[in-house]
């Protein structure tokens, strides 16, 4: 009963947020050509479907986020496990990390231009950048926080080189930390997608900017929708293969 209660009320909230936002161009409270009433949401993204416009951009946005994520999530965990396993590594790169961190990927875009063009290669390495320091800060502090007990009775079993104690204590205690730190940055991926887009590579990013410059904003709320419903997927599938990697949890 409590969980359908919560349903209930969502969908409640929901429905009346829709109802606020249709009423307020209706009304004349809001210039439609500035805020468009969700009832014109539907015929726009029907008419993009038939042009063929939104398969293309949604695809090209697709391939950018999943390689963008694959890189910067796997470089993320790799250097996330040498900084919490060695304190040389980490001391080494801690200025290095300092510098960089509180960059934000946006500004990169110049540097993605001179160096990939105006390339899906640039899209990829923005995405890569926005991904990389939340998986890089998750998995060194979910390897920090492993029960220093747990290393030294592995130690004691025999498990002194480096490799093993990284696939038989580190990893698997870590393991739920980093999946927090990867759940984290499929958001922050789609985020990075516009930016990465926003400079003319094919996607999602550069449709929402040549609608905005027409005035169809209709058109961009339909590729905002497109990205929300294909992060709740992506989420959704996270969600059950973090379930299913910690079942020994139950």
């Amino acid at each position: 009963m409590p969980a359908f209660r919560a349903t209930a009320l969502s969908a409640l909230g929901l429905a009346a947020f829709l109802v606020f936002w249709e009423a307020m161009p209706r009304l004349g409270l809001i210039n439609p050509a500035f805020l468009p009433p969700p009832s014109t949401i539907p015929a726009a993204f029907l008419k993009e479907i038939a042009l063929g416009v939104w398969g293309e951009a949604v695809w090209s946005s697709l391939s950018h986020y999943v390689v963008g994520l694959t890189v910067g999530a796997g470089a993320g965990i790799g250097l996330g496990l040498l900084s919490g396993m060695f304190f040389v590594f980490e001391a080494v790169t801690a200025w290095i990390v300092r510098l960089l961190r509180p960059i934000p990927g946006l500004a990169w875009v110049p540097f993605a231009i001179i160096w990939f063009g105006v390339q899906p290669s640039a899209a990829v390495f923005i995405i890569a950048i926005g991904v990389f320091w939340i998986v890089f800060f998750a998995t060194q502090g979910a390897v920090r926080g492993v029960d220093r007990d747990l290393v030294e009775v592995a130690q004691a079993f025999g498990f002194r080189s480096p490799w093993a104690r990284l696939t038989k204590i580190l990893l698997p205690a870590a393991t739920p930390g980093i999946l927090v730190g990867l759940r984290t940055a499929l958001g922050q991926a789609w985020m990075a997608v516009v930016a990465a887009e926003i400079f003319g590579v094919p996607g999602v990013g550069a449709r929402m900017m040549q609608a905005s410059s027409l005035l169809s904003t209709d058109i961009v709320v339909v590729y905002m929708l497109t990205m929300a419903g294909l992060y709740g997927l992506f989420d959704t599938g996270f969600v059950a293969l973090q379930g299913w990697l910690l079942r020994w949890r139950a």
